[in-house]
């Protein structure tokens, strides 16, 4: 008797998972372990906001944020460092009052003269210390020194070159030489030294360890400079080419002393508070002309400035 077509299926089913079943256990085959461990999870329900709360400040939205299941990223307010210099001057150098102007055979220079000797002798300490790093360092060569990298630093900066700008001055000192100085010509020139340069302080501070020394050396350098600065429509600002001035400036010189491959850079400069203020800077301001008319032209010569109408300021 035939069996109908749904039956015979069914029957070879059973027959092929009873055959596997008798074979896997003949062979003693077993299933590997399963990939994916089930975690404690926890329930978490979403919270929705207050009705009209929006625009106010809630309270502890730490606390909805865990019950609502968003986990929010920590917050770092820890602010980075750069090691390669050090954050400022450590006890800056006090010039003199009337330094380049005093004779030392007068009294009040004579003072002055004890004072510094007084001051050596932490100078002379943080010289032992540089010199235990830098062997081939002298006060007398370093001065030198110091001059050539000062005139380098502002030739490259009037040249706006930044690669060789950036190896010759720390990265404290790069903002101040070169904020503000985007759309600006500089012309800046060396003429000579009025007097050698020398060294007339140093300090060998610390920072973040006790170990991680850098090396502060201030150079006193007496020269004639030209300084012109002109606006980016070519106009000049501040100083003259022509011009010759008797500069007295007091540089600061750093190198990061533990570290092998450092260098001496410019790292800032000293201004003394009985310096004498600087030359105003000239801007340009645009005076609007009248209004024409279409096919008109402009007669400078005729034209006259409107002056501004007067106005009563009220205390």
């Amino acid at each position: 008797m035939a069996m109908p077509m749904g039956r015979t299926l069914v029957a070879l089913r059973r027959a092929t998972c009873s055959n596997f079943k008798n074979a896997e256990a003949s062979l003693d085959l077993r299933h590997p372990a399963p990939l994916f461990l089930q975690v404690r999870t926890k329930k978490r329900y979403f919270i929705p906001p207050a009705v009209r709360s929006k625009g106010k400040s809630e309270e502890n939205t730490e606390a909805r944020a865990r019950a609502a299941g968003i986990v929010s990223r920590q917050e770092y307010f820890e602010r980075p460092i750069n090691i390669a210099c050090s954050a400022g001057i450590f006890d800056p150098y006090i010039p003199p009052e009337g330094d380049a102007r005093l004779s030392s055979l007068s009294k009040e220079g004579l003072k002055q003269r004890t004072e510094q000797i007084r001051q050596s002798a932490a100078s002379q300490l943080a010289i032992r210390k540089i010199k235990e790093h830098d062997s081939e360092f002298t006060t007398k060569g370093f001065a030198v020194k110091a001059q050539e990298i000062f005139i380098e630093a502002h030739n490259a900066l009037t040249h706006f070159n930044k690669q060789n700008l950036h190896s010759l001055v720390t990265e404290r000192c790069y903002p101040e030489m070169t904020r503000g100085n985007r759309y600006k010509t500089i012309r800046w020139r060396f003429v000579e030294s009025l007097e050698p340069p020398k060294v007339v302080h140093a300090r060998c501070p610390d920072m973040v360890t006790k170990g991680n020394l850098y090396g502060q050396v201030t150079v006193r350098m007496h020269s004639k400079q030209t300084l012109a600065i002109y606006d980016r429509f070519g106009r000049l600002m501040l100083g003259s080419e022509e011009n010759l001035k008797d500069v007295l400036e007091y540089l600061v010189i750093e190198r990061h002393l533990v570290n092998p491959y450092s260098r001496w850079r410019l790292h800032g400069k000293i201004v003394p508070s009985w310096a004498p203020a600087k030359d105003p800077i000239i801007q340009t301001v645009m005076i609007p002309g009248p209004e024409l008319k279409p096919g008109e032209e402009f007669d400078a010569l005729s034209y006259q400035v409107p002056k501004p109408e007067a106005i009563q300021w009220n205390k």
